[in-house]
């Protein structure tokens, strides 16, 4: 990618070797139930969902005491995530602005170990997560070790598009789509939320792609086989391909983000259109 002239968001908190504070409220979270929320978040869903369903109260807001430090000027990895970070800002900013709304900036949180968020206890064995309740983006800048060596989709790129998936998830949260799709999925049997979550994360893709598109378009960031590099995380992060992998078998039912096929078939769409309107995948017969 070409960042040679890019600029870094001043929305990126440097968290990482401080200790995580979690608040635990209300009556008591069986483990079961805590299980569960671990599993979802590391797949990118709101793990307060998975507490709701469960009859357990949300948990309450984290509160940071004092500013968090920008990252040092020497950390190479922490300014490129800082600069996909300002493209995405740029770049919704513009899409939201032509639609008549105001792009809300995330903050970005690099953390090390585990962090406290107001989803809850966030840890690096998760992976990159959203929380809609502070509208941060939290990632273990480690992570792109595993990206690279574990699943196998090393390259900047594919770097970037894990940030721009999260910052779907963002975009998801300002347009009113999560809020609409949570209280459905609490309404929901577990197959059908597991739908509603599948669609919930090839929209996120897909919205990765259109800014993508735009970033490219307007800037000329991509360069020669960035977008194979792209497509191959959003494979490789794939249900079926994780399952396979952890398990040796594969349960589409238990789907909670799609396949790879579904993956890279929604990010290309969002790449190759640049058209939001192309990513109501609520809407789609076919997946």
């Amino acid at each position: 990618m070409r960042f040679d002239h890019g600029r870094e968001s001043d929305n990126v908190e440097d968290r990482r070797g401080e200790s995580p504070g979690i608040h635990i409220g209300g009556r008591g979270i069986g483990i079961g139930t805590i299980v569960l929320a671990l599993v979802a978040w590391y797949f990118g869903i709101d793990p307060s969902v998975v507490l709701q369903q469960a009859g357990a109260p949300s948990p309450a807001p984290q509160v940071q005491v004092g500013p968090a430090p920008k990252p040092p000027a020497e950390d190479e990895m922490a300014r490129f995530v800082s600069m996909v970070l300002a493209d995405t800002e740029d770049t919704w900013t513009e899409i939201f602005r032509q639609a008549g709304k105001r792009y809300e900036h995330p903050k970005l949180v690099l953390y090390s170990g585990a962090i406290g968020s107001a989803c809850g206890l966030g840890q690096a064995a998760m992976g990159p997560f959203y929380c809609p309740a502070d509208q941060k983006v939290y990632i273990d800048l480690a992570f792109y070790g595993d990206l690279k060596d574990r699943f196998r989709a090393p390259g900047d790129f594919a770097q970037a598009y894990v940030i721009a998936h999260e910052v779907g998830h963002h975009v998801q949260n300002l347009l009113g789509i999560s809020d609409k799709v949570h209280r459905a999925m609490e309404r929901a049997g577990e197959a059908q939320a597991n739908e509603l979550s599948v669609r919930m994360e090839l929209q996120a893709d897909c919205f990765a792609g259109v800014w993508a598109h735009h970033a490219d378009r307007a800037r000329q960031v991509l360069e020669q086989g960035d977008i194979e590099e792209g497509l191959n995380a959003a494979s490789a992060i794939g249900d079926d391909r994780l399952q396979k992998q952890a398990r040796g078998t594969v349960s589409p039912d238990s789907f909670t983000h799609g396949s790879s096929t579904q993956r890279v078939r929604w990010f290309r769409r969002g790449i190759e259109s640049g058209d939001i309107n192309q990513c109501n995948t609520f809407k789609a017969k076919q997946l």
